[in-house]
């Protein structure tokens, strides 16, 4: 999987990176075909320190996206993965359910 970090208007650290890195390439627990993993990471308004993390996986037939906001990184990066990790299980669930129809209607 390629890991693609942007930092809008700022320097993310190199802990801050690692830690997202190592923390996608859990993903592939859940699916073998993730392509591609986009972080964005930037600030809503550098005085009130609202950070928002986003994150776009593109899997071979999908793409799924993800937004979160918190008052430090770690934290709304945590919860967009939250959120992937979700998505992730109920595409899982709908194309195992498809391929159990499809060897139900062929028996």
């Amino acid at each position: 999987m390629k890991i693609t970090i942007t930092s809008r208007h700022f320097k993310a650290h190199e802990t801050l990176t690692a830690e997202i890195e190592s923390k996608l390439n859990e993903l592939s627990k859940y699916n073998e075909e993730i392509l591609h993993a986009d972080v964005i990471l930037s600030y809503e308004k550098p005085t009130h320190s609202i950070k928002i993390s986003e994150i776009l996986l593109k899997l071979k037939d999908k793409l799924i996206t993800a937004k979160e906001e918190d008052d430090d990184f770690s934290k709304s990066f945590d919860k967009t993965l939250a959120k992937i990790e979700t998505q992730l299980l109920k595409h899982k669930d709908k194309i195992n359910s498809r391929k159990h129809e499809a060897q139900k209607s062929s028996d």
